[in-house]
């Protein structure tokens, strides 16, 4: 098929490699504009945008789909479908009509449940122990258009977002090409007025740890917020960003650090196996704690 890509994220790219495997013509790749990053703040092309020039694609990055014009330059492509993957961009009627058989996004839940920006997150931080991608064609309203084909994978144990964000690419690689392979024999599937939720953009203020709240709560928070924006605490006055950690056998005082970095919590304890001190890379429990003055009885979290 003739197809207009739209993604952003380091998610979108193995998409993008999946459909030119797949043989299926690019006719143009559509991102967000590069952005100023890292300590001199020069502009950085998008994940996808490198890949797409590197594989020599045509790649628009326009700052809205709004525009009479940049509509008819889209449609000027003569598409047979968009595929659409954390693009960015909200799509305007016109746009969305515009592909001959529609745009199909690709989104990292099994809808009805966390529609919205940050479905992968709030999956581990609501304690779901399953998720998945849904092939849906995309209408106006947010993420609720009828779903083509959905799969489903369970979410690991001791999984961080970052763990769970590689497997749903890859897997939303593979329905994509499964959808396109099979669009005149797939039934589109309304969703459910019932079990729609929200997955709302994280906050960075959702990020400090309190310790008085149960070990689940605090496990999944950690977990979901890895690697970014990190969940944090305060070590002595210093921030400290928590990477991996798993629950643990302990109780004490909210925050007090029972063995190793075992913490307790308001109900419960957890490990910490892996962070990262403000300033310095990411290292193992065990490497931090050859250089660091943690004793069992210190209060994690002191401080503002």
């Amino acid at each position: 098929m003739r197809v207009v890509f739209m993604g952003t994220p380091e998610f979108s790219v193995p998409v993008l490699d999946a459909l030119i495997a797949a043989g299926h013509e690019i006719a143009a790749v559509y991102t967000q504009p590069p952005r100023p990053a890292g300590r001199g703040k020069k502009e950085r092309p998008s994940p996808v945008q490198a890949r797409a020039e590197a594989l020599g694609l045509t790649v628009r990055h326009p700052r809205t789909l709004r525009d009479p014009d940049a509509q008819a330059e889209f449609a000027a492509l003569k598409a047979d479908v968009a595929v659409v993957v954390a693009y960015g961009l909200i799509l305007p009627q016109a746009v969305l009509d515009a592909p001959a058989r529609g745009c199909l996004n690709i989104h990292a839940s099994l809808l009805p449940r966390w529609r919205g920006a940050a479905p992968i997150q709030r999956a581990i931080m609501a304690g779901d122990t399953e998720t998945g991608v849904c092939i849906m064609q995309m209408e106006a309203g947010l993420d609720t258009g009828p779903v083509l084909l959905r799969r489903a994978i369970p979410i690991r144990a001791e999984e961080t977002a970052g763990e769970l964000h590689d497997r749903l690419s890859a897997l939303g690689a593979e329905a994509i090409i499964e959808a396109l392979a099979q669009l005149d024999t797939l039934s589109p599937e309304p969703q459910p007025d019932t079990g729609v939720t929200y997955a709302e953009k994280i906050d960075k203020a959702e990020a400090r740890v309190d310790w008085t709240a149960p070990a689940p709560i605090i496990d999944r928070q950690i977990r979901g917020l890895s690697p970014f924006p990190g969940a944090w605490t305060l070590v002595g006055g210093t921030r400290v960003k928590l990477i991996r950690s798993r629950l643990a056998a302990g109780t004490g005082m909210a925050g007090e650090v029972l063995d190793g970095l075992t913490i307790a919590c308001g109900k419960g304890a957890v490990e910490i196996t892996e962070l990262q001190p403000e300033g310095k890379p990411r290292m193992a429990t065990e490497a931090y704690l050859r250089g660091a003055r943690i004793a069992p009885g210190m209060v994690l979290g002191v401080g503002t």
